[in-house]
């Protein structure tokens, strides 16, 4: 894939926005995420995660986010969380408790936070608005 080009909205700490370029990027990784959506495929997987991700056209990179599921890697290279959700729910993981591993606290402080309103604002805007 070509540089990326600079988007205003590429200042937001914390956040990655799905957008055309990053679709592209991601293309093959979310297609693998899809297959997981067949049962037989969901048992191939399981049986050799390795081998079943050779099978598709990915970046080390966005292998070994799989490998390790580290989702947080998966969506820097691309992958949409929509779309990762079919990893999880191989792995019989609740989208919560994928969510608090993205964030880097528990799974029930994610659910409070959430329940409290979700993550504060500060430190989360685009950074010219903290200058």
């Amino acid at each position: 894939m070509s540089e990326r080009i600079a988007k205003p909205y590429d200042d937001v700490p914390g956040t990655t926005v799905f957008d055309a370029d990053r679709a592209h990027q991601g293309y093959h990784l979310n297609q693998f995420a899809m297959s997981l959506m067949k049962a037989g495929n969901r048992e191939k997987f399981k049986i050799d995660e390795s081998a079943y991700l050779n099978d598709w056209p990915m970046t080390e990179e966005q292998k070994q986010g799989v490998l390790t599921r580290d989702y947080n890697r998966m969506i820097a290279s691309g992958g949409n969380i929509y779309f990762l959700a079919k990893i999880f729910s191989t792995d019989k993981i609740s989208f919560q408790a994928a969510a608090a591993t993205m964030t880097g606290v528990t799974e029930e402080a994610y659910k409070e936070m959430m329940i409290n309103g979700g993550r504060s604002p500060v430190g989360n805007m685009y950074k010219k608005e903290g200058e």
